[in-house]
């Protein structure tokens, strides 16, 4: 299966920078599907980046979060050629993780 995750990492002087897409529903349990029945609610709750076994970005999300959502972000400490792993884990258990090359 292919990976949800599409991550472009940057390093230009001491700060790198990060933008990912993650494909997911992200439904809230609010939403009615044609039939008039709700949605039950299926969302990203923690997703996070690591560089050389340190957290450099953790986020914590909730219902309210868009369907694919888009991070960007910087951090400083990181070369080029590193490995940058992004992983998530939604409310369902389900879970995806990508290591992507610091360019």
């Amino acid at each position: 299966m292919a990976s949800t995750i599409r991550i472009r990492a940057v390093s230009s002087g001491d700060t790198t920078e990060v933008q990912a897409l993650v494909q997911h529903p992200m439904d809230s349990g609010f939403v009615k599907d044609a039939q008039g029945n709700l949605i039950p609610p299926h969302y990203i709750q923690v997703v996070e980046f690591e560089h050389a076994g340190k957290a450099v970005f953790t986020a914590y999300w909730g219902p309210a979060v868009s369907k694919d959502p888009y991070i960007k972000f910087s951090f400083k400490g990181a070369q080029k050629g590193d490995d940058l792993t992004v992983s998530w884990v939604d409310n369902k258990g389900a879970t995806d993780s990508l290591v992507g090359k610091i360019q």
